[in-house]
């Protein structure tokens, strides 16, 4: 898998400076080396965060795939159960 190069502190550092104006969106990713669509995804994706909201965002979501984790397993396990329920001895 290829490595990310911007990180998300990166990123909103980037979108930020975009903002508070003084150059067009093509310099600015000529300056960073990213093309237009990216710096268009960030924007959609990263649009009025600051650094402490990106890294509670980052945390939200890997909780959030921990728990979809913990609950596919509970189903997994609840059909376990259901199926040997269903079995005559």
């Amino acid at each position: 898998m290829k490595k990310k190069r911007f990180s998300e502190e990166q990123i909103v550092r980037v979108l930020n400076e975009a903002d508070i104006g003084g150059k067009t969106v093509l310099d600015l990713c000529r300056q960073h080396g990213v093309t237009e669509q990216t710096f268009y995804r960030w924007r959609r994706r990263y649009a009025g965060m600051h650094v402490p909201e990106v890294q509670q965002f980052r945390h939200l979501q890997h909780e959030n795939a921990q728990l979809k984790k913990l609950v596919a397993e509970r189903d997994l396990e609840i059909e376990a159960m259901k199926e040997l329920l269903k079995k005559k001895w």
